[in-house]
């Protein structure tokens, strides 16, 4: 006899069952018969309930799965069914959160923790964006997060001594200015064209001879544009006789000209806002000359008084206007070019201002006027026709490619009609450049890198300050190595818009690294620094069991 176990048969889907012919207690008695009944027993109870014997078996083994199902010892069917169904869905959202997972090992949290350092996030926010990630109990905790970073510090520290060497060849133009976290002086200084942060120091105080030995481990430094600080234009001059005693490469100093144009702005301004205010008198005395009509009461007094309100607005109106008119003709020996687009020169220059300047009278004035009267307010022109005339070619080409440059930065951009000669005058200009050497193009790319290359104002400077002072707004102390972790970061970073766009400072600068990438320039350092921290905290752990032990 052979016997059917309900856990043998294949599962298929569903159907409504056929109406049953014969009665269950049949099929109870074929069950019997089919798994406990003596030889024979098959074949007697299909003759008498009238089946086949294959039938007997096949009822056996439902009756058999009926009273399995039924089994007070497991769980029943339906509970079987909604288990697998939940299971389904519980596998169907593992799949969905797969495609998103995101694999964050230890040394990735490190690097996480090391990148939003650099970027100014301070230790709570970047624990607080790690909760948001791992979660709150799996986030490294805030001891954690700060050992990483102030190992990040002197890792950083130690890649910049050895970069900071060989960017020293390649530092000939800097902004310089300082910036003050917590009442303590931090010197910066920005090269302009990469926007190479290459100076970074947090000093103690802030002298002539703080900035002169910053300034001694660039000797390839030629110029440097700064504002009129004391200590730091101390510093420069302390550098400059310096150089000259041995006979080396002089340092040209360009007092900045953002500042004094800022200067110039905020002492207009004060002049418009009390001409705005000598109008408003103005109009309040018209208003008492209405009122008094209106009143019938003599306006007499009213009248002469307004009158004199009158005088005093046209006279202050005036005034500002033939200040602005002034400054306007001053800020013009400021540029590159002069009005008619000749190559502007410090014979012009200072020919277009010293007549001017005792006309730009008050308080506000005095800066403007104390900047405009340094000779080295116009050291950028200097140095720009030095490097003009150094180019082996004809004066009458040089002139011709600079008129040029000029001309192709003045045509129309617009898309409306053209009107007069302005959009053909660089074609013409170009004609005639070609006509003096058949080669102008190569020297045009030559001037033309000159010309965009003039530094006058220290902006690249402030926009690190800029920067910095957002950093200063989350931390409460910039320490040293904070501070080396920011320039690294800043140095290797990649612009993402204008003309830098795509590279990084140190790449713009010409420094050949095998890899630009933060991370790459840092991990190694990162690494033998986090060591040196542990061997020093259980050395620190040591001295303490032993001084306790000595004690007790």
């Amino acid at each position: 006899m052979v016997r059917q176990s309900g856990n043998n048969h294949k599962h298929t889907p569903w159907s409504p069952p056929p109406m049953r012919t014969i009665p269950v207690v049949a099929w109870i008695a074929n069950a019997a018969a089919c798994l406990a009944g003596p030889y024979g027993s098959v074949s007697g109870g299909a003759r008498r309930v009238g089946c086949s014997r294959q039938a007997a078996y096949d009822q056996a083994r439902k009756v058999y799965d009926a009273v399995a199902r039924r089994d007070p010892r497991g769980p029943s069917r339906e509970e079987l069914l909604e288990e697998l169904a939940r299971l389904d869905r519980e596998l169907a959202e593992v799949w969905a959160w797969v495609d998103r997972a995101v694999e964050f090992p230890p040394r990735r949290r490190r690097r996480f923790v090391v990148t939003a350092a650099a970027m100014g996030l301070s230790v709570s926010q970047t624990r607080d964006l790690l909760a948001l990630v791992l979660g709150a109990s799996a986030a490294p905790s805030r001891s954690a997060v700060g050992r990483w970073r102030a190992a990040a510090g002197v890792a950083a520290g130690r890649v910049l001594k050895r970069l900071d060497v060989a960017c020293r060849p390649l530092i000939l133009v800097g902004c310089l200015d300082e910036i003050f976290f917590h009442r303590r002086p931090v010197v910066v200084g920005v090269e302009p064209a990469s926007m190479t942060w290459f100076l970074g120091a947090r000093t103690e105080t802030l002298r002539g001879e703080t900035w002169a030995r910053a300034l001694r481990d660039f000797p390839a430094l030629r110029h440097v544009v700064a504002d009129a600080g004391k200590p730091l234009q101390s510093g420069v001059e302390l550098v400059r006789r310096e150089r000259l005693t041995r006979g080396e490469p002089p340092l040209a100093s360009t007092l900045d000209a953002f500042h004094t144009v800022h200067q110039a702005r905020k002492a207009l301004g004060i002049a418009w806002r009390r001409a705005e205010g000598v109008y408003e008198d103005y109009e309040a005395a018209l208003a008492k000359v209405d009122r008094a009509r209106r009143q019938g009461i003599p306006a007499h007094p009213e009248a002469g008084r307004a009158r004199g309100a009158k005088r005093r607005v046209e006279a202050s109106f005036a005034e500002y206007d033939a200040m602005e008119a002034t400054w306007g003709e001053v800020a013009s020996a400021l540029e590159i070019f002069r009005p008619d687009g000749r190559l502007n020169d410090r014979a012009w220059a200072e020919a277009q201002v010293a007549p001017r300047l005792p006309t730009l009278t008050g308080r506000a004035w005095t800066p403007v006027v104390n900047h405009l009267r340094d000779p080295s307010s116009f050291t950028f022109l200097d140095l720009l026709h030095a490097e003009l005339e150094a180019l082996p070619i004809a004066a009458e080409l040089r002139e011709a490619l600079v008129r040029l440059w000029w001309l192709r930065r003045r045509r129309p951009r617009g898309e409306g009609p053209v009107v007069g000669a302005g959009h053909v005058a660089h074609t013409v200009q170009r004609a005639y450049c070609a006509k003096l050497d058949a080669d102008w193009p190569r020297w045009y790319r030559e001037v033309a890198a000159i010309l965009r290359g003039v530094v006058r104002a220290s902006s690249a400077v402030e926009c690190m300050n800029s920067v910095l002072r957002m950093h200063q707004s989350r931390h409460r102390t910039m320490t040293p190595g904070m501070l080396d972790l920011k320039r690294l970061y800043w140095n290797a970073r990649r612009f993402h818009g204008g003309k830098r766009r795509g590279r990084c400072p140190y790449e713009h600068l010409g420094l050949d690294l095998p890899s630009y990438d933060f991370w790459d320039l840092i991990e190694e350092d990162l690494d033998a620094a986090l060591d040196e921290a542990k061997a020093a905290a259980a050395r620190k752990a040591r001295s303490r069991f032993i001084a306790r032990v000595a004690a007790a």
